[in-house]
């Protein structure tokens, strides 16, 4: 089953760590999704730049707006996100507590949503058209 890894971190948290600091945790991080890979537990994942270069789509009033921006205002924001498969919830949370990344901010793991059959009811409804 495929689960979801958010990793928050705080803005400038990296940028604030010593060097040596902060590339030990870089390393460990990469080194750790190595192991993830070996097992056949990485399915995908990619680091975000920082919330200040998002934007926010809505659709208000027939229209889409843009705003500058992440979508929520907190005091983390997400910094990547982990594409893992796992056995179960319990098993994504076993090997994604070993994650050094988890020392620099906390982790949100959410199964993904299986959309097989809503996109197959999707294609045929629409071959209908």
């Amino acid at each position: 089953m495929k689960y979801v890894c958010l990793g928050y971190i705080e803005p400038g948290k990296l940028e604030e760590m010593p060097e040596t600091e902060r590339n030990a945790l870089v390393d460990a991080c990469f080194a750790y999704d190595d192991v993830l890979r070996k097992g056949g537990h990485f399915s995908g994942g990619e680091g975000l730049q920082p919330a200040s270069n998002a934007v926010t789509l809505r659709f208000r009033n027939g229209k889409v707006s843009v705003t500058d921006g992440p979508y929520a205002e907190t005091k983390e924001q997400i910094g990547g996100i982990l594409i893992l498969e796992a056995n179960d919830l319990n098993h994504a949370i076993q090997l994604m507590s070993k994650h050094p990344g988890v020392r620099a901010g906390p982790f949100e793991i959410r199964p993904a949503a299986d959309l097989a059959g809503m996109i197959r009811d999707s294609e045929r409804r629409r071959a209908k058209g």
